[in-house]
């Protein structure tokens, strides 16, 4: 099952306004493995999906990654990517569990990339297997992004070249 409601709102679908160029940014939201059986409406299980944070259109996502935040119980291995592009983009079946200490960081993927995305999406946790049903926690999933639109039109290229 895919949970969608537990995405960052705040600003989703946009990047926020830094400079003339794009400059990278980070974003980063704080999963509830309760309130995620709560959305869902049943216990967590394998291939479960939390879309965790909002990707804007046009944009690229250079790095991601999680940290538990949070004690968690049960057990299950997690990954984070873009599901339909690579689902275990940036984490690939990192274990967590009881014993995984709070202030853990993942494992980054060993072919870890970056993701260009024309349409808006999300960045999603992917439980890939569970030992035993999560319950409790609460994982913050972070990514560095930047805006890939171009901002370089006319009115632009004309005051460099004055200055």
């Amino acid at each position: 099952a895919t949970i969608t409601t537990l995405s960052n709102a705040v600003g989703a679908g946009t990047q926020p306004s830094r400079s003339l160029r794009n400059m990278p940014y980070v974003v980063e939201n704080t999963i509830s493995l309760a309130a995620a059986v709560t959305a869902k409406g049943s216990a967590l299980a394998a291939a479960d999906v939390i879309e965790a944070l909002q990707i804007p259109a046009q944009s690229i996502v250079l790095a991601a990654g999680y940290e538990i935040t949070g004690a968690v119980t049960g057990s299950c291995t997690v990954s984070l990517g873009v599901t339909g592009v690579t689902a275990a983009a940036y984490v690939s079946a990192f274990a967590v569990a009881a014993a995984t200490a709070v202030g853990t960081y993942a494992t980054p993927a060993t072919a870890a990339y970056p993701i260009v995305s024309g349409a808006a999406d999300t960045l999603d946790l992917l439980l890939v297997t569970e030992t035993t049903t999560l319950s409790a926690g609460s994982i913050r999933v972070f990514a560095v992004i930047v805006d890939a639109q171009d901002r370089v039109g006319p009115a632009s290229v004309d005051r460099e070249q004055l200055a």
